[in-house]
């Protein structure tokens, strides 16, 4: 099962043609995105009753409505250094516990937008492609084993960041420096976990296109990894953040990001720069640098 988020409104999606769920639920669920979330339960099971011919049937949408598929989660909690090779080129240690931070609600953004570059001296804009969870049941204290049994799906989404602000002095500044309007890009659709194979190895990826790129042929990629890298999985992130916090449906957990950021290659995003971000079994979102 696909979810989407188009002008304000909950869909089924077959990743082409869209359903809209309060229209076809007769009212029964919708059509606010986050209604879904919080009724996971009998979400999913009148869900389980449409064809997927009646979705076929549905609307196309353009990319630029496909908006966050859970647009105001009452969390947003992202992992940082949790790939291997991406803490290889870092020459940070693989951590022993989860490096957790929170980016602020309103840079969440849909799947196609224009991210303006902060007019910031020494600015240095980073791009971090990730695997995004959507919770669907509420969760406190859980067990790894049962963990993912809270999960409503996965989406692939970007961390961006300006790093500038990140890391100024006297101490890192993660939540502001990656909280700037358009910095959390999610989308395009929550996938739930029965539609992949295995929902624990999925290739994750990004390509850039623009300035930076001509010695690449105009379309560089800048990421390929896979979820497996992952120092936690994401069943560990969610028990582990579990011990701490509820987590609520429609929060969501940036899982971090693979190889291939921007400082590694030794270079920022630029005015005219676009990047595309794509996660195996999901899809990909786009997003374009202005100043």
């Amino acid at each position: 099962m696909r979810i989407a988020n188009v002008n304000h409104r909950a869909t089924l999606t077959d990743g082409d043609r869209h359903l809209d769920i309060h229209v076809a639920s007769e009212g029964a669920f919708g059509p606010d995105p986050m209604d879904i979330y919080t009724r996971w339960a009998d979400f999913t099971a009148w869900a389980a009753t449409i064809t997927t011919r009646e979705i076929s049937n549905g609307f196309k949408a353009k990319s630029v409505d496909i908006l966050a598929p859970s647009p105001r989660p009452r969390q947003i909690f992202a992992i940082g250094v949790n790939y291997r090779d991406h803490a290889d080129e870092a020459a940070i240690p693989y951590p022993e516990n989860l490096i957790v931070f929170t980016k602020f609600q309103s840079s969440l953004a849909g799947a196609d937008v224009d991210v303006i570059i902060p007019d910031v001296e020494q600015g240095e804009v980073d791009y971090e492609t990730e695997l995004v969870v959507t919770i669907g049941r509420e969760a406190h204290k859980v067990s790894e084993t049962n963990a993912l049994d809270y999960v409503a799906g996965y989406s692939v989404g970007q961390d961006l960041s300006e790093r500038s602000i990140q890391l100024r002095p006297p101490v890192p500044q993660f939540s502001l420096g990656k909280s700037f309007p358009n910095f959390s890009p999610v989308g395009p659709a929550v996938v739930t976990l029965d539609e992949f194979e295995d929902p624990n190895a999925l290739r994750i990826s990004a390509v850039l296109e623009g300035p930076q790129t001509e010695e690449h042929g105009g379309s560089w990629t800048v990421q390929d990894g896979t979820t497996a890298s992952m120092v936690f999985p994401v069943a560990n992130i969610i028990a582990d953040l579990s011990q701490v916090v509820t987590l609520f449906p429609g929060d969501l957990i940036f899982t971090g990001t693979p190889a291939g950021v921007g400082k590694a290659h030794g270079i920022a995003m630029q005015p005219g720069n676009v990047l595309t971000s794509t996660l195996e079994g999901v899809g990909s979102i786009r997003n374009t640098f202005i100043k």
